[in-house]
């Protein structure tokens, strides 16, 4: 009996996936053969594990119910598992707070098996889509898949592009080396449009970036990363969304940025920069070490208001050269930090949290306009009253009564009294593995 109920499930999958040549075992093991996932939906009822990686390709919808957990295999380099979701194609994965959504390795039994600040054990999620990026020819290849793959193109001529929606979606374990020092991100955005969804999603231990957006214009809410090896949230390509309601939280002893802003490595800029406007975040770094808690190059700019910054031995590094110029972006009102709390960043005076870098293509007039910008826009050096020291993490202010509040710049944003991402609710609760381990609460 059980060899005809193996012969149907291949059977039923084959004949209802339209393109598709991926294939679920009895034990519900995920392989791509180059048709992709097909259009199908992952029910919480089984337990699937992803081998290798796995594309969701032009014309499919991948939909995971909510409840369900996604396991992938270990492995490195060729090894290496992941879920891909192409250009055209999209993902539903649509959990709610009493039933998140799960992605981590194979072998988490979610109940302490596997070591919350463990990472590298798999790849992770990206997703790629038709928006503006800034690329020479509009285009570009994603990090993390092997350059032999056609399907891991980005980019296009489309900012409402809609790749899907994630929601209340956890993300563990992940960040596989693929060679040469390319791992994959927990979540990778590349080139993602405007009209996806995307809002309570958690990031947590991974070996290379947290969430990195390259290009797009996707709009994101109540994202939390914490524990990565390399920068919480990275912004490239010029990525031009909104974000509201971050947590970031670096790990003690690894970690590089708490966010990174960069234009196009490769040399190629256009007037496409990358300025992501938020509002409402919190970020709490490492207090020792010589990393900055966020930098600016290749003339990136981006807009923090009514956020929460705390404990990092360094501040912000914003590159000055004949080349990539990130100050000019202060100029142009397209890198400013408004109306945010600031509390044991660099020593904790004004004109030592934001700096030039190099230091040498600097004159002191430049500094000295950074040290007298902090007041100017309404920034404060001030204790915000929660606990952040010790775990749990006690992430509600002690008060939400707030003074000198930035206004909102877009309808998009919801309109609240507070500085930094929590004021009286504690929006991870329930679904957050961060708030199940006790983390914070």
């Amino acid at each position: 009996m059980r060899k005809v109920i193996h012969i149907f499930a291949i059977l039923l999958i084959s004949f209802s996936c339209r393109k598709s040549d991926y294939y679920i075992e009895i034990e519900s093991v995920i392989t791509d053969l180059g048709g992709g996932t097909g259009t199908v939906t992952w029910t919480k009822e089984k337990s699937y594990i992803i081998d290798g990686f796995v594309f969701v390709n032009d014309g499919q919808i991948l939909t995971i119910e909510k409840g369900t957990v996604i396991r992938a295999k270990t492995g490195q380099a060729s090894l290496a598992s992941a879920l891909i979701v192409a250009r055209g194609g999209k993902i539903i994965a649509q959990g709610t707070q009493e039933e998140p959504i799960v992605f981590t390795v194979e072998g988490d039994d979610l109940q302490g098996s596997v070591s919350i600040d463990a990472s590298g054990l798999w790849g992770g999620l990206i997703i790629l889509g038709n928006a503006p990026i800034n690329a020479e020819y509009g285009e570009g290849f994603i990090e993390g898949i092997p350059i032999s793959e056609p399907r891991g193109i980005y980019g296009g001529e489309f900012p409402e592009d809609n790749s899907g929606i994630l929601e209340y979606v956890s993300i563990i374990h992940g960040g596989t080396n693929i060679g040469e020092g390319n791992e994959i991100n927990g979540l990778t955005l590349g080139g993602v449009g405007r009209k996806t969804i995307i809002d309570h999603v958690e990031v947590i231990s991974n070996a290379d970036d947290g969430i990195e957006f390259f290009g797009g214009t996707v709009n994101c809410s109540n994202l939390a990363v914490a524990f990565c090896d390399d920068d919480l949230f990275d912004f490239d390509e010029g990525y031009t969304g909104k974000c509201q309601f971050l947590l970031g939280i670096m790990h003690d002893t690894k970690g590089d940025h708490m966010a990174e802003h960069s234009g196009n490595s490769d040399g190629y800029l256009s007037s496409d920069y990358t300025v992501p406007v938020i509002y409402n975040s919190t970020f709490i770094g490492h207090s020792e070490g010589e990393n900055y808690m966020m930098s600016f190059d290749f003339i990136s700019g981006g807009v923090y208001r009514n956020s929460i910054f705390l404990s990092n031995a360094q501040g912000i590094a914003i590159e000055y050269t004949p080349e990539f110029n990130s100050f000019l972006q202060i100029e142009n009102n397209q890198l400013a930090f408004e109306n945010n709390i600031f509390y044991n960043i660099a020593s904790n005076y004004e004109d030592s949290i934001f700096v030039l870098h190099p230091d040498n293509g600097s004159s002191e007039n430049e500094q000295n306009f950074l040290s007298s910008y902090f007041s100017e826009a309404q920034n404060i050096i001030e204790d915000p009253g929660f606990e952040y020291v010790h775990t749990p993490i006690k992430l509600l202010p002690s008060s939400t009564e707030f003074e000198n509040l930035a206004a909102y710049s877009s309808d998009w944003f919801e309109k609240v009294s507070y500085k930094g991402a929590f004021g009286s609710n504690n929006w991870l609760e329930g679904w957050s593995i961060l708030w199940k381990e006790g983390i914070v609460e």
